[in-house]
């Protein structure tokens, strides 16, 4: 009897194990953070809970597919050497090779239905799916509790999660947006005080009302030339709030100008993209479009996408049926995980997108940088104090103005193309951080000069400034050069633009491309503004039309060509003799050539001098082919394989063994 109950509990507790087991295998975690360090050490206390039957739309998102396989990709494809340089993914593209898979995708679906979520929203590349459900629902799909919490700054309370949420389910999820309300995206604009003395009185010349500036004097300044409209180019803007269209009429008619570029208002995720006051402020959403179109009067289309939330509004601008090669946001928050928005701004990249973003205005920082500005995939854009020749005249001169944002947090490490940068820069008492990824990268004018139309009241001068400026500036003027690129030849945009500003910046032609700003600071805390490269505004603001010509240079694909000669040898046993190969090279190819041979016969050994074949240009290699005393007579054929960049190209020769 014993026996027998030993080994009934022994069974039992079996089962159990493997039950246990079980549970832990299908329990996921997801592969970002979502709860805030805030909740965690009791700086924001929780004072309530939200309503068990509110109902709340969240993103459920998946993580990209073989993300090592992005990477060589991503680096290939901003690779000049590459034989895949510039050759871009359409969104279809890059879903089949990077994208969740289908069978994950509709397990994310199942899942969601299992578990009472109404799903509302499908994307193209399946990197989201969009669900509704109750906070109940919500609660028991992720294992959390939603709690409502004290805020540790501001005079408000916001939800959050009071653990990270986990799913039980196979797929592993990347993401979970709309969990939490703890930081509310803010436009990088700011409103100068009354009788303040931010406005130099040189700076005030534009041609607007009260010599305010207008997007098109930004243009003239930066661009200085008539030809490049941004034709056929079409921009995409990121705002967290709709607008009245009838402010940008109101600006356009003020100034006796008319704009030509359809705007279109898309909802990413219902958020509505009216925008009336009182309860609701459209100026960060007119100026972006009064730069942006100041600057690339010509473009085909403008797109305002409208959202609640990061994930929605950057997924939908991945995904959109015509993509917009230049992108622009205004707009700072701080995630609770900076890796987030990873995955969309990877597809940009892959896509031939390049999104601009506001470096913030409040001068310079250290260890903690506003959100998305410190990201490797974006353009960050700081501040300047401009100073034209005329009303709506050339550039004249420049300075950093005293709140562009500027400097380097210490979540994000420093990407390959700014470490000569950094190191310059350090090394000139500039500051900059060798570890971390500093910003900007550009700057435009952004001090208190705008002439400003929104929220259906009375237009203003010399008011508004920021970074906002800023960025959709940029924005245009790529637009200007992706204009310029397709005229020289290029079947693509330029993609992501880092790579080649930083290369532009780091060479010789550095002061005729751009404007080296150094004079004044940004801010009490901020930066020594070093020549070259500075956390007061990067490379600086763009010098005319050089920098789009620099930018647009089109490099043909590399190739090179391999020949022997002669292309048919007799060497008698135990004797040697030699072959040239050349190799004649093109398209802008700067890596190395590697030959390699294989034939007939094991004792016959192949020799290359030099090894590899240096690139560009043409070179020569002496081959040399060693007979064995014991070789078989007859033809044999050598195949000389070169290989380089990517590309991989034979020719053979005829060896003829004799006694």
């Amino acid at each position: 009897m014993i026996r027998r109950r030993s080994s009934h509990l022994l069974a039992t507790l079996v089962l159990v194990a493997a039950v246990n087991v079980v549970c832990r295998a299908e329990s996921q975690s997801l592969l970002t953070r979502h709860t805030r360090e805030v909740t965690r050490n009791g700086q924001a206390p929780m004072v309530g809970h939200l309503p068990a039957s509110q109902s709340m739309r969240i993103v459920l998102a998946l993580p990209v597919r073989n993300q090592a396989g992005l990477d060589n990709f991503l680096k290939d494809v901003y690779d000049p050497s590459s034989a895949s340089f510039h050759n871009f993914l359409t969104v279809e593209q890059f879903t089949d090779r990077f994208g969740p898979t289908q069978q994950d995708y509709e397990t994310v679906k199942q899942f969601a239905k299992d578990n009472g979520f109404r799903i509302v929203a499908t994307s193209r590349n399946r990197l989201n799916l969009d669900v509704v459900g109750a906070v109940s629902t919500i609660e028991k799909a992720f294992h959390v509790t939603l709690g409502v919490y004290q805020h540790p700054t501001e005079a408000r309370t916001f939800f959050a999660p009071d653990r990270e949420p986990t799913t039980d389910m196979s797929v592993q999820l990347w993401h979970v947006s709309g969990l939490d309300n703890y930081s509310i995206p803010k436009p990088a604009l700011t409103r100068r005080a009354a009788n303040s003395a931010g406005v130099h009185s040189n700076a005030t010349i534009g041609s607007g009302p009260s010599e305010s500036f207008l997007g098109s004097d930004m243009r003239a300044a930066y661009y200085e030339g008539t030809a490049l409209t941004g034709s056929g180019q079409s921009l995409g803007l990121l705002e967290y709030y709709g607008t009245d269209l009838t402010d940008l009429d109101t600006y356009y008619s003020n100034v006796g100008q008319t704009n030509n570029v359809p705007v279109t208002l898309l909802s990413t995720d219902g958020t509505s993209t009216k925008c009336v006051y009182p309860s609701c402020d459209d100026t960060e959403q007119t100026i972006d479009m009064t730069q942006a179109l100041g600057m690339a009067p010509g473009m085909s289309s403008l797109v305002m996408y409208v959202g609640s939330s990061d994930s929605a509004i950057f997924n939908s601008m991945a995904t959109a049926k015509t993509l917009n090669a230049q992108l622009s946001s205004s707009w700072t928050w701080t995630p609770a995980d900076p890796k987030t928005d990873d995955p969309y701004f990877e597809e940009f990249a892959a896509q031939g997108q390049n999104l601009f973003q506001a470096s913030g205005d409040s001068g310079g920082y250290k260890g903690s940088s506003p959100w998305p500005t410190n990201s490797v995939y974006v353009t960050a854009v700081g501040g300047t104090d401009l100073t034209t020749e005329s009303a709506g005249g050339p550039w004249a001169s420049e300075t950093v103005w005293s709140d562009g944002g500027g400097g380097w947090g210490t979540n994000i490490d420093i990407p390959s193309w700014q470490v000569t940068a950094a190191d310059t820069c350090n090394s000139l008492g500039g500051d900059c951080s060798k570890t971390y990824r500093d910003v900007p990268d550009v700057a435009a004018n952004a001090n208190f000069t705008f002439y400003v139309c929104a929220d259906q009241e009375a237009c203003s001068a010399n008011e508004y400034g920021g970074t906002s400026f800023a960025a959709p500036m940029w924005a245009g003027y790529l637009a200007l050069t992706n204009e310029q690129y397709l005229e020289n030849g290029s079947k693509t945009t330029l993609g992501f633009i880092n790579p080649a500003l930083y290369a532009i910046g780091e060479s010789s032609s550095y002061t005729t491309d751009f404007h080296d700003i150094t004079s004044s600071s940004n801010g009490s805390n901020g930066f020594t503004c070093v020549t070259g490269y500075n956390l007061c505004g990067g490379w600086g603001s763009p010098n005319g039309d050089n920098l789009i010509n620099a930018l647009a240079v089109v490099t043909s694909n590399p190739s090179f060509t391999v020949s022997a000669s002669p292309t048919k040898i007799t060497i008698a046993k135990g004797a040697s003799g030699t072959v040239t190969i050349t190799t004649t090279v093109s398209g802008g190819f700067d890596s190395a050539i590697t030959l390699t041979a294989t034939g007939q016969g094991s004792k016959q050994t192949v020799t290359f001098s030099p090894n590899p074949i240096p690139a560009p240009g043409s070179g020569t290699s002496t081959m040399t082919i060693k007979v064995g005393s014991t070789a078989t007579t007859g033809n044999k054929k050598i195949t000389i394989t070169a290989t380089g960049g990517g590309l991989s190209l034979t020719t053979t020769v005829t060896l003829d063994v004799i006694n």
